[in-house]
């Protein structure tokens, strides 16, 4: 559950700040910026290919806060959630689940 949740609001903040700098600005160069986060907001909250979309929502977010300082705090924290989300994959509810399953790692116990 916690996973999902933290895929809607990573998604669906994506979603909404790329439509909305879309709106405003002209500019091919940030347009094509806006409309990859758009995407990649779209695929967190499908939770597909969650580890690729949240490495590159960490990459850009970071990249986004060095280029504007102004409103590094945002950036920030999407690129934490990114790297969150790319670590710890997309959860049990997602379009990742059902295509590729669990995957489980078992630890052997140790004999003395």
């Amino acid at each position: 559950m916690g996973l999902l949740l933290l895929r809607i609001v990573s998604g669906l903040a994506l979603i909404l700040s790329g439509l909305n700098s879309l709106r405003g600005r002209p500019p091919v160069g940030p347009a094509m910026l806006d409309v990859l986060m758009t995407c990649i907001g779209l695929l967190l909250l499908a939770g597909l290919w969650t580890p690729v979309a949240g490495t590159l929502l960490a990459i850009i977010a970071f990249w986004h806060a060095f280029i504007e300082p102004a409103n590094s705090c945002n950036c920030v924290v999407m690129g934490t959630l990114g790297a969150a989300l790319a670590l710890l994959g997309p959860g049990g509810w997602s379009v990742d689940a059902r295509l590729f399953g669990w995957k489980r790692i078992g630890t052997r116990d140790r004999v003395k």
